[in-house]
């Protein structure tokens, strides 16, 4: 698994394909992707919007993270980081933001590969592959 953070129009989608050689098609847009694909899919950008329909939908991310390193330890997650800045005032925003934080915390984890992406950089934050 590959996991590549930043934040906002930082250029991580881009940096993901030309890491992976994969095309955008490749990759699923977690805003409205279906609710299965994200396990058989090689990619996802916008996985903190996945994160923000299961939570309005009523659905359980607990176990998220477990069920994406079984169903598809070959995954490239690209997501927003989240957890700096002010804290949201509305409740739904602050679970919105803890859930993705934590999911991420997970995924990175278990990843082989973590990124940060800053001004369409890349930098490396775990490489496991090495070992």
């Amino acid at each position: 698994m590959i996991l590549v953070v930043g934040g906002a129009f930082q250029g991580k989608l881009s940096f993901a394909l030309d890491l992976t050689g994969y095309q955008k098609e490749d990759f699923l847009d977690g805003a409205d992707c279906d609710w299965d694909s994200i396990f058989t899919s090689k990619g996802i950008y916008h996985f903190q919007e996945y994160i923000r329909r299961c939570i309005q939908d009523g659905r359980s991310c607990e176990k998220l993270a477990e069920r994406i390193r079984l169903d598809n330890p070959d995954v490239v997650i690209v997501t927003q980081e989240m957890g700096c800045g002010i804290v949201p005032f509305e409740p739904f925003d602050r679970k919105w933001r803890e859930n993705t934080g934590r999911i991420c915390t997970e995924l990175a984890k278990e990843a082989d590969k973590v990124y940060r992406v800053v001004c369409g950089v890349g930098m490396v934050i775990k490489d496991d592959s090495k070992n």
